[in-house]
C-alpha cells in the first residue's frame, strides 16, 4: 500500500504539468477552434530561452519573468497574427498541417542553432525530503503540484469570475453573439493566446529540472497534453486538469507495475477507451452538428 501511494502522489505531480499543457489546448480550442500541435514545442522554446539567460547571468527567476514576456510576444501575438489568422478563414486543416510543420521547425531550429546536447537546469524548489507515514515525498514533487494545480485553478477563476474572463468564455461559445453585445472578440482570442504562452513557460519551468532543456523535449509532453485534454473532455477546462492527473498516475502505475517499456503507451490506451465508450470526454459536453 505504501508504494502504490508512492506512486501514486508522485504521478500527480507529473500530471499536473500534463494538466497545465493541456489547458492551453483546451483554451485555444474553445476560444478560436484552433489545434495546436506544437503545444509541446512551445514548451521547449521558453526552457531555452531560460537557459539561455541563466548562461547570461541572469536570476532563475527573473529569466522566467522575461521568458513568459518573450512567450506572450512569440508564441502568443507572433503565433496568432502569423500562422492562424491568415490560415483561419481556410478552414481547421490547413492551421493543423502548419501547426505540425512549425513544431518540426522549432525542434530542428533549436537542435541546430543553440544545441542538440540536453542542458542543465537548476532546481526550482528546495531539494528536501519529507516522510509521512512512510511515504516519501520530495520538495520538488509537492513544489510542482503545487504550483501547477494552484496555476490551472487560477487560469479558472479567471475565466470565471472576471469580467475580461467572462467576454472570453462568450466569444468561445459564440463569436458572432459575443460581437453583437460589444465585444472586442479579436482582442479575446488574443487574451487566450497570451494565456497559453504563460500557461507554456510554466510548464517549462517545472519540467526542465527533471527532464533537462532538451530539443526534443516538447514531442512526447506535447502528445501525452494533447490524450489528456480528450481524455478529460476538450470543452472543458476542467477536463484538462482531470485528464493529465489521470494520465501521469496511471504511467508511474504502470512502469511499476508493468513495465517501464509502456509507460510512454499509456495516455494512448486510456485514449482509445475513453474515446470508444464516451467520445466527448470525462467532463465533456455533447455538441451536435447538423449534416
Amino acid at each position: 500500500m505504501t508504494d502504490f501511494l508512492q506512486l501514486f502522489l508522485s504521478g500527480l505531480s507529473t500530471g499536473s504539468i500534463y494538466a497545465l499543457v493541456a489547458l492551453g489546448f483546451t483554451l485555444l480550442w474553445q476560444a478560436s477552434g484552433t489545434i495546436n500541435f506544437a503545444q509541446g514545442e512551445f514548451v521547449m522554446l521558453p526552457a531555452f530561452m531560460m537557459v539561455a539567460m541563466l548562461h547570461a547571468g541572469l536570476s532563475l527567476y527573473l529569466a522566467f519573468a522575461i521568458a513568459i514576456v518573450l512567450s506572450c510576444l512569440v508564441l502568443g501575438w507572433l503565433f496568432k497574427r502569423g500562422l492562424v489568422d491568415p490560415l483561419f478563414k481556410y478552414g481547421m486543416m490547413p492551421i493543423v498541417v502548419a501547426t505540425i510543420g512549425l513544431s518540426i521547425a522549432m525542434r530542428n531550429g533549436v537542435r541546430a542553432g543553440y544545441s542538440a546536447e540536453p542542458q542543465p537546469f537548476p532546481q526550482v524548489f528546495p531539494d528536501v525530503v519529507f516522510d509521512v507515514l512512510g511515504v516519501t515525498l520530495s520538495g520538488s514533487d509537492i513544489g510542482t503540484f503545487v504550483f501547477a494545480i494552484a496555476l490551472v485553478l487560477v487560469t479558472q477563476a479567471f475565466l470565471a469570475k472576471t469580467v475580461t474572463g467572462r467576454a472570453m468564455q462568450a466569444v468561445a461559445q459564440n463569436t458572432e453573439s459575443a460581437a453583437v453585445l460589444g465585444i472586442n472578440v479579436p482582442r479575446m482570442i488574443f487574451y487566450t493566446f497570451a494565456i497559453n504562452a504563460v500557461l507554456a513557460a510554466a510548464a517549462a519551468l517545472l519540467v526542465t529540472p527533471t527532464y533537462l532543456a532538451k530539443f526534443d523535449m516538447g514531442e512526447g509532453l506535447g502528445n501525452k497534453a494533447f490524450f489528456a485534454a480528450i481524455i478529460g473532455g476538450f470543452n472543458n477546462s476542467r477536463g484538462a486538469l482531470l485528464g493529465g492527473l489521470i494520465v501521469g498516475v496511471c504511467e508511474n502505475l504502470a512502469a511499476a507495475y508493468i513495465s517501464p517499456a509502456y509507460k510512454d503507451a499509456v495516455a494512448l490506451v486510456i485514449f482509445m477507451v475513453v474515446i470508444l465508450f464516451k467520445p466527448q470526454g470525462l467532463l465533456g459536453r455533447k455538441e451536435e452538428r447538423k449534416v
